[in-house]
């Protein structure tokens, strides 16, 4: 991934301020399915390209029928999910599939290995990002690209995530896009 920073848009206002900005790749996080044309277009106008969280568009089953339907229809840079049918389709149609992961216990952590081996994503996503030691540990497990989400809120902790081995770092926090512009 060439950005350390994966603006992640939660609303049309957001996205708007992710068109303006100068990252080409944007994250659109909770969107409905009649929005998914519009951003689609929008996108295209400037130059962006754009991975949707398939687990959190509104109006459709997250499943690997909705992934062929999205890829065919929209031709996302990339796909999240933490479905493996969903990072399975996604390879399959050469969209980026990123697996995300939660850093719950160790119990899921293993079922998320497992997984991982499995589906062999192009990149993880793990959740939450705040834990540079847990990056490093994924890193050195699966030697797979990883992106770094959630409840990053500061410079230090992104430049902490970097340093533990994440690619980037998907954030819908504004004030580190400005941080971190590339």
């Amino acid at each position: 991934m060439e950005q350390k920073i994966l603006p992640a848009s939660t609303t049309m206002k957001e996205f708007e301020q992710f068109l303006k900005s100068p990252y080409k790749i944007g994250v659109f996080l909770d969107l409905h399915i009649a929005q998914l044309k519009n951003v689609n277009q929008m996108a295209k106008a400037y130059n962006k390209k754009m991975i949707y969280h398939v687990d959190m568009i509104h109006g459709i089953k997250s499943d690997d029928y909705a992934t062929e339907y999205i890829c065919q229809e929209y031709k996302p840079f990339g796909l999240i999910s933490t479905k493996s049918s969903v990072i399975l389709k996604a390879k399959q149609k050469g969209v980026i599939a990123i697996q995300r992961i939660f850093l719950i216990d160790s119990h899921a952590l293993e079922k998320s290995y497992k997984l991982i081996e499995k589906t062999k994503p192009d990149y993880i996503e793990v959740m939450p990002g705040a834990m540079p030691w847990m990056i490093e540990e994924v890193n050195q497990r699966l030697n797979t690209p990883i992106l770094a989400g959630g409840l990053i809120r500061s410079k230090t902790e992104v430049e902490n995530a970097l340093k533990a081995g994440a690619t980037a770092i998907t954030t819908s926090k504004m004030d580190l896009w400005e941080i971190f512009n590339d």
